[in-house]
């Protein structure tokens, strides 16, 4: 256990997650840790190392239609990424980011390798645009009150398909209607044309991190530069909030981390 008496997060942090539904902690990472994690990425990109999962799969608007269309086999994130490399693994259980996890949470702290536990990776042309969605919703918990850790392996805006938040929308009662059939946000009602309205693009820079609440709708566009946008995201849970049995979310295993 770490023997550093300093909290791992101010108040005044914690007190912005509970109200915006997101933190972002500037260059926690250090650089030839992102450029060791950038460089497992592309060679793993580059020989289409399994488990993948393509754009033409997502079938999300502007994707090719089939893995044997252009652009069919563009990968829109390196799955698994607990157990592809040593990097990665020594990332996701960083005692400094449990320790953060444990004063949000509340308690001890478990990483779900069901969930995220990916590089996500945003390439010219064939990635494509994320709609405004909750990750709470495909995700099986007993209490809404997860966080996925977004680290940046370079720079993210919004040319590059950066992510986009609504701050504080993880506390807003959002009706059934105002919803498609995927939980995305449906553009064309008022209300959500209101939310959208106060959409805040972030901008990272090489080793940021985003804390962000699995109930905050988020977002993100486009790639229209020339360059891959790589991102390593995990997702964590308290003790208390164990999967529920038989779900999606129990179907791989989640981790009790210590620091």
């Amino acid at each position: 256990m770490s023997t550093n008496t300093t909290p791992a997060l101010s108040a005044a942090q914690i007190d912005a997650f509970e109200k915006d539904g997101y933190l972002i902690l500037p260059r926690m990472v250090s650089a030839a840790d992102c450029e060791l994690m950038a460089a497992t990425t592309n060679a793993h990109l580059a020989q289409a190392v399994a488990p993948l999962e393509y754009e033409s799969e997502v079938g999300y608007a502007g994707a090719p239609k089939s893995l044997d269309s252009v652009g069919g086999r563009t990968a829109r994130r390196l799955r698994d990424a607990y157990h592809r490399h040593d990097s990665y693994r020594a990332w996701a259980t960083n005692p400094q980011l449990v320790a953060m996890l444990e004063l949000l949470l509340g308690e001890r702290v478990c990483l779900t390798l069901s969930h995220h536990n990916c590089v996500m990776t945003k390439h010219p042309q064939f990635g494509t645009a994320t709609g405004w969605h909750r990750d709470i919703r495909y995700w099986s918990f007993p209490r809404n009150e997860l966080i996925s850790v977004w680290l940046a392996l370079d720079n993210e805006n919004e040319n590059n398909g950066g992510l986009r938040f609504i701050p504080g929308s993880h506390r807003f009662d959002i009706k059934p209607e105002q919803m498609d059939q995927l939980d995305f946000l449906r553009p064309e009602v008022a209300e959500n044309q209101a939310l959208f309205a106060q959409g805040k693009a972030v901008t990272l820079q090489q080793g940021d991190v985003v804390f962000f609440h699995s109930g905050l709708f988020h977002a993100a566009g486009r790639n229209n530069t020339e360059a891959v946008k790589e991102s390593v995201v995990f997702a964590y849970h308290g003790e208390s909030n164990p999967p529920l049995p038989g779900s999606r979310s129990a179907a791989s295993e989640n981790i009790l981390l210590s620091h």
